[in-house]
């Protein structure tokens, strides 16, 4: 079975819409053929990997004007997922944020989305373009 799915959607760039975007992404693992254990970890993964990447366009990457624009680009296919999140923002050195702090008292904020990114998907990548910024994320699926 062909399980090719790919879905752009773009939005203002404002954290309200953080639930739609999860949505949409859920529907579109719930259309892979694989088991259903595998279709849950991976909708809950992108959730996380959405939510994470989109307020790290929104809040850090400068794209914080309430006439921006966000969009998201979700692409499946039978061996990867490929997620690409393109703001105009300033944008920012990826290479530069480090691993969060880990104290007694928890984690720090700073770093932390980077992270947790850099856990769930096997590659992240931050690419200045002179239209705008992406940033993309794979993960191997078979």
């Amino acid at each position: 079975m062909n399980n090719n799915i790919d879905i752009a959607i773009t939005f203002p760039a404002h954290t309200r819409h953080l639930r739609v975007v999860g949505r949409i992404g859920h529907m579109a693992v719930q259309e892979l053929d694989c088991p259903e254990e595998v279709r849950n970890t991976l909708s809950d993964q992108l959730a996380v990997v959405l939510t994470e990447g989109v307020v790290n366009a929104i809040k850090h990457a400068g794209c914080s004007d309430p006439n921006g624009k966000i969009q998201v680009r979700i692409t499946l296919t039978n061996d990867n997922l490929v997620v690409r999140i393109y703001d105009t923002g300033v944008g920012f050195d990826l290479d530069g944020i480090p691993d969060p702090c880990f104290t007694s008292c928890g984690m720090e904020d700073k770093g932390r989305g980077i992270f947790i990114l850099r856990s769930l998907m096997d590659r992240v990548e931050y690419i200045r373009t002179e239209e705008g910024n992406v940033l993309e994320m794979r993960k191997k699926l078979a």
